[in-house]
């Protein structure tokens, strides 16, 4: 069992930056690839960037190229999505996720954290 937990959302200016954090809290963490999704009002869920559970490989959305990143801290069981030039169109609830095996670059995952709303203003 894991229990996800996201933090650092909030309201940010258009054009600015932030650092999402997601904290792990049971299982090993470093046998999860982690998953960023985000829903956009109105929109369905889609998938941002992930990393592997080595960390040594990472997806990033043809969407969030060039101005997502995404990392991981084993020693602190956490996973970040870092965002530059945030822009309104960004503004959503982004979630992040852990996924045991398998293709890291698209659902299903298996556990999810209860997301966190980023509001881009402009």
């Amino acid at each position: 069992q894991v229990l996800l937990v996201e933090s650092g959302g909030g309201l940010v200016q258009a054009g600015g930056s932030t650092r999402l954090s997601c904290r792990s809290f049971g299982d090993t963490f470093n046998t999860y690839a982690m998953g960023w999704f985000r829903r956009a009002p109105g929109k369905e869920r889609v998938i941002v960037a992930a990393i592997s559970a080595t960390g040594g490989l990472t997806y990033i959305s043809n969407a969030a190229k060039g101005r997502f990143t995404i990392s991981r801290d084993d020693s602190k069981d956490t996973a970040y999505l870092g965002i530059n030039s945030l822009k309104p169109e960004d503004t959503a609830v982004y979630y992040c996720a852990a996924k045991s095996g398998g293709d890291y670059s698209r659902e299903p995952y298996d556990y999810w954290g209860q997301g966190t709303q980023v509001t881009v203003s402009s």
